[in-house]
């Protein structure tokens, strides 16, 4: 009986083994759901990073909307700050979350890089981040005026992609 006993871990660990293994074959690491497209923007109150009382992300801006998250500590955000600068430029309305990041290291991020933001949330909890269903930085999210989410984009943004989400939202 003890033998038995001592064989157990042995067996548990070999079906985990098999059950990694065969979803490691099967899965595909480029795939990245996008549960939230379809449905309406979770509402998380937030602080914007310029002080002011929690309120909605979407409360920041009227209509067809960008949420795009980033951080000071991101440095495929420093690759997308041009499109999202030259978006900007075109007026495509965007609203910045600084996700899991000081207040002061992201004011020093936009300042050195760019703000292209028509205002920007404080996430330092990353809070927001779970809610939006993120699994990094940067994410960008293109919102109708209902608040439903109709693109989401995860990495850096290239122009290309900008433009893509931009048409998503009417831009």
């Amino acid at each position: 009986m003890k033998r038995w006993v001592a064989l157990v871990p042995l067996a548990v660990l070999a079906a985990l083994a098999a059950l990694f293994v065969g979803y490691g074959l099967k899965h595909d690491p480029h795939v990245n759901p996008a549960a939230l497209v379809g449905r309406k923007t979770p509402r998380v109150l937030m602080t914007r990073l310029d002080g002011g009382p929690a309120q909605p992300v979407l409360s920041a801006a009227q209509g067809p909307v960008l949420i795009n998250f980033f951080a000071s500590w991101c440095a495929p955000c420093v690759e997308e700050a041009p499109a999202l600068m030259a978006m900007k430029q075109q007026g495509v309305p965007m609203i910045g979350v600084a996700y899991k990041d000081a207040p002061a290291k992201s004011r020093a991020f936009l300042a050195e890089h760019g703000d292209p933001f028509v205002a920007v949330f404080d996430d330092h909890d990353g809070r927001a981040g779970v809610e939006f269903g993120i699994s990094g930085v940067p994410e960008t999210f293109a919102v109708g005026a209902d608040g439903t989410v109709l693109a989401k984009h995860v990495g850096p943004l290239t122009p290309d992609a900008a433009e893509k989400l931009a048409e998503r939202i009417g831009r």
